[in-house]
């Protein structure tokens, strides 16, 4: 694997060396990580599918996430992105055996607006949920509205990517 290809490409590459499929689980970022896993070619061979989920409804409904983590919490929580990974992960539980799916979520507040003195404009929360281990990172982008969106997908894929490495 040449370290300086795009970080999709490294992703690919693991995911298909290592028998493992990949669903997503965005909110803030809009689907521009799926945008990114896609541009691979072959990338159906591992990528299961992407659950963009705006709203508190969709996070509850299609990711399973709890009504009281999203009041206790919010959305742009440690516990909450674990719930979205998770939750993704488990969406295709029916047709994938599940230790061998990765789900990665992301939340957070793009801006201009939304933003609380507690979780600030750019405040982003990126969850990983896998057989052997489950964690969340919390960053802070001080960019636009787009400039947030790419910085959190970036950051998505270099997490996934940190741990693909690191499995055997």
């Amino acid at each position: 694997m040449k370290s300086n290809a795009l970080l999709e490409v490294q992703i690919s590459e693991l995911l298909i060396q290592k028998g493992l499929k990949l669903v997503l689980a965005e909110s803030c970022t809009g689907g521009l990580i799926s945008h990114r896993i896609t541009n691979v070619a072959g990338s159906s061979e591992y990528f299961l599918g992407s659950l963009v989920s705006y709203s508190y409804e969709a996070k509850e409904e299609w990711l399973g996430v709890k009504h009281s983590t999203l009041q206790m919490y919010g959305a742009v929580s440690r516990e909450t992105v674990i719930e979205m990974a998770r939750g993704a992960r488990a969406s295709l539980k029916k047709h994938f055996p599940i230790e061998k799916v990765i789900g990665l979520s992301v939340s957070g507040i793009a801006g201009p607006s939304g933003g609380t003195p507690d979780k600030p404009v750019g405040t982003v929360w990126i969850g990983l949920s896998a057989e052997d281990r489950e964690d969340a990172w919390q960053f802070l982008w001080c960019g636009d509205r787009s400039e947030n969106k790419e910085q959190s997908a970036q950051k998505a894929l270099q997490v996934l990517l940190e741990y693909l490495k690191k499995i055997h």
